[in-house]
C-alpha cells in the first residue's frame, strides 16, 4: 500500500438512479477501519434524470459525467480513471440499485490493507439467491466454472460487480469489452498472476429488473461471448490450437475411404467428394494454426501495450492531471514544481529536472 494516509474512494456507476440513489448512498460508509479518508465517486452514465444533482445533494465528493450512454463496462472503466488520478490506493465498486449490503465494504478492502490480495470480490453464494430463477442460478454457477478455468481462479460467483480493487491491480486493469467488466477483469487479473480473494456478502431485495440484459438467451450469449473472446485474447496458441486439431483430425476421417481402398485394394478411383472435403479442411487447420502464431505475436505486443498503459496512468496520476468529465466539490490545485517533484517520486529512475522541463 501506499505511503501515510490511505484513501479509500467508493465508486458507483449509474444509468437514471435518482429513486434508488438515495438509499444505497445512505447505505455507504463514510469511515472504514485502516483508511484514513472515505469518498464517493459516482459515474453517470448519460442519466437523463435527476441522478447527477441527487448525487450531489447527497454529499457525493466526485462525479463523472458522460454526455449520452455509453455502457457498464465504459462507466466502470472511467470511474477507475478517475479514482487513481484522485489518488486512491483502495477502490470499491458497488451498484446503485443497493443489491450489496454496504456493511461489508470493511471486510472486502480488509485483505487489500493486509496486503493479502490485489482484488477481494463480494460472493453472493448464487445458488441461495431468491431473486435468481432456478435457471440463472445453475447458469451462474456454469458461468462461473468456465470462467475459473479460464483465469486459473477459484473465484465462485465471477459476476459480482461488488468488489474492491488495490492501486496497484486498477493501474494494470483495462477493461475493453462493450458489455460488462465483471468477466474480462478476472480472467485479465486472473492471467496476469494477480491476487484475487472473495468474501461472502449479503443481498439486498431487489428493487428493479436488471439493465443489462431482456432475456436468459441474451444473458447466455453475451457472456459466451465475451468469455470466448477474453480467452482467445490471453490464450491463442490453446484456443486456435483447439480449432486447427478438430479441422485436422476431421480431414484425416474425411481422407479415410480413399486411403483404404488405396492401401487395402490399390484401388486409387473414387471418392472424389470427400477427397475435396478433406482437402478444404486440411487448408483451413493450416490456415487457423497460421492464425494461431499471428495471434500470438499480438497477444505479446498486447502484454507490451499494457504494461506502457499501466506507466501512463501512473505518470498522469503523479503529476495531478484530472480525470475527464470529473466535477468535485472541493477544487485542489498543484504548482509546477510540486508535480514535478511527485512525478520524480513516482520514477525516481528519472532525474526530477528531466520532469521539470517537460510540464
Amino acid at each position: 500500500m501506499a505511503a501515510g494516509a490511505i484513501k479509500l474512494i467508493i465508486q458507483i456507476p449509474c444509468l437514471n438512479e435518482q429513486d434508488h440513489l438515495p438509499v444505497a448512498l445512505a447505505a455507504l460508509p463514510r469511515s472504514v477501519p485502516g483508511c484514513d479518508i472515505v469518498e464517493w465517486l459516482v459515474i453517470d452514465d448519460g442519466s437523463t434524470d435527476a441522478t447527477v444533482e441527487v448525487a450531489r445533494s447527497l454529499g457525493v465528493d466526485h462525479v463523472v459525467s458522460f454526455p449520452r450512454n455509453r455502457g457498464l463496462s465504459a462507466a466502470f472503466q472511467a470511474g477507475l480513471d478517475a479514482c487513481l488520478k484522485l489518488g486512491a490506493d483502495v477502490i470499491v465498486n458497488t451498484d446503485a440499485d443497493n443489491q450489496y449490503d454496504a456493511s461489508a465494504i470493511p471486510a472486502l478492502v480488509a485483505p487489500i490493507l493486509s496486503l493479502e490480495a490485489d482484488i477481494v470480490i463480494g460472493d453472493r453464494d448464487v445458488r441461495s439467491v431468491e431473486e435468481f430463477s432456478f435457471t440463472k442460478r445453475r447458469l451462474q454457477v456454469l458461468g462461473s466454472w468456465v470462467v475459473q478455468k479460464a483465469s486459473r481462479t477459484d473465484v465462485p460467483d465471477t459476476t459480482s460487480g461488488f468488489r474492491a480493487y488495490s492501486r496497484e491491480a486498477a493501474l494494470g486493469l483495462t477493461v475493453v469489452s462493450p458489455y460488462t467488466y465483471t468477466i474480462e477483469s478476472i480472467i485479465q487479473a486472473g492471467r496476469s498472476g494477480s491476487a484475487i480473494a472473495h468474501i461472502p456478502v449479503k443481498t439486498n431485495p431487489k428493487v428493479r429488473e436488471s439493465r443489462l440484459f431482456g432475456s436468459t438467451w441474451g444473458y447466455i450469449r453475451r457472456n459466451a461471448g465475451t468469455i470466448t473472446r477474453v480467452f482467445a485474447a490471453y490464450e491463442p496458441i490453446r484456443f486456435f490450437g483447439a480449432i486447427a486439431l478438430m479441422l485436422l483430425c476431421a480431414s484425416g476421417v474425411g481422407f479415410v475411404p480413399f486411403l483404404w481402398d488405396w492401401v487395402g485394394h490399390g484401388d486409387r478411383t473414387g471418392h472424389l467428394q470427400s477427397i475435396m472435403v478433406a482437402s478444404v479442411l486440411f487448408v483451413g487447420a493450416l490456415q487457423v494454426a497460421a492464425l494461431a502464431v499471428v495471434a500470438d505475436m499480438m497477444r505479446n505486443q498486447r502484454v507490451v501495450s499494457q504494461r506502457t498503459l499501466e506507466r501512463i496512468r501512473l505518470i498522469e496520476s503523479a503529476v495531478g492531471i484530472e480525470a475527464s468529465l470529473h466535477t468535485a466539490s472541493t477544487e485542489s490545485g498543484r504548482t509546477h514544481d510540486e508535480r514535478a517533484r511527485s512525478l520524480a517520486e513516482a520514477l525516481p529512475e528519472l532525474p526530477t529536472r528531466v520532469f521539470s522541463d517537460r510540464l
